[in-house]
C-alpha cells in the first residue's frame, strides 16, 4: 500500500523547508512520488524465465512431455509425432509466459520481484531527472538541493547543485537519509521528509550561511509527481 501525504503534511514540510533556508542561501525542493517507475520490464523478465523453465523441463525429462500430452490432449496417435511434441511444448512456454505476465500485472507484486538494486537505479535516475528541472542551475549562486521520496520502493535520494557538490560528498547526506528512511520505514513520510530537511539546512547553513541579499528563488512547498 503506497503512503498518502495529507494537506497538513504539505503544511508540515513547506514550514520545515522555510525554517531551513532562513539560515543558509541554499534552496531545498522536497519531492515525493508514489512509485518512479512501472517495472513492466521486470514482469517481462520473469514471465520469459518461467517459459525457459519450461523448455528446461522439457530438455530434461522429454518422456514427461509425452505423457502430458497424452494425459491432456488424448494424443493425435498413440505415439506423438516430434511435430506434435514441440507443437504442444510451445503452447505451454506460450501459456506459462502469458500468465506470469498476467499475474504481475498486479503492481505490488511486481514490485516485490524486482532486485532491489534495480529499484534503486530507477530511483536515481527519476531523482535525477525530477532534479535537472525543478532546482538545478534555478539559483543564482548554484545553491539548489532535491530531497526526493519515491514511496513505494521505500527509496530516496539526495541531488545536490554545482556549488553544493563541490563542497560535499555522498557521506554528507547520510544521516540525512537515515533519519529520512526511519520514517517512511514506520508510515510517516511527511515526518521523514521533514527530519532530511532540518539536518540539510544544517550543512548548507555550515557551508551557505544566509546573506542579506539572499531571495527565495524556489517556492518552499512540498511537490508531488
Amino acid at each position: 500500500m503506497v503512503m498518502q501525504l495529507s494537506e497538513a503534511d504539505h503544511d508540515k514540510v513547506s514550514a520545515a523547508i522555510a525554517a531551513a533556508e532562513a539560515h543558509s542561501d541554499g534552496e531545498i525542493v522536497a519531492v515525493a512520488t508514489p512509485i518512479s517507475d512501472s517495472y513492466h520490464d521486470s514482469a517481462l523478465h520473469w514471465a520469459i524465465a518461467a517459459m525457459i523453465l519450461v523448455l528446461t523441463w522439457a530438455a530434461w525429462r522429454p518422456d514427461w512431455l509425452g505423457w502430458w500430452y497424452t494425459t491432456l490432449l488424448g494424443g493425435w496417435r498413440a505415439d506423438p509425432t516430434l511435430g506434435q511434441l514441440l507443437t504442444f511444448l510451445m503452447v505451454l512456454a506460450v501459456l506459462k509466459f502469458s500468465a506470469v505476465l498476467l499475474i504481475l500485472r498486479y503492481r505490488p507484486l511486481r514490485l516485490a520481484l524486482t532486485p532491489g538494486t534495480t529499484k534503486h537505479r530507477r530511483v536515481r535516475r527519476r531523482a535525477v531527472v525530477v532534479f535537472r528541472a525543478a532546482a538545478e542551475r534555478r539559483t543564482v549562486g548554484r545553491t539548489g538541493i532535491l530531497i526526493y521520496l519515491s514511496m513505494a520502493e521505500r527509496r530516496a535520494e539526495i541531488v545536490a547543485d554545482e556549488a553544493i557538490l563541490a563542497v560535499t560528498d555522498d557521506k554528507t547526506w547520510g544521516e540525512a537519509m537515515t533519519a529520512l528512511l526511519t520514517e517512511v520505514r514506520e508510515g510517516r513520510p511527511a515526518d521523514g521528509i521533514c527530519a532530511a530537511i532540518g539536518i540539510v539546512g544544517k550543512v548548507l547553513a555550515d557551508h551557505f550561511p544566509h546573506t542579506g541579499d539572499d531571495r527565495n528563488e524556489i517556492p518552499d512547498k512540498l511537490i508531488e509527481l
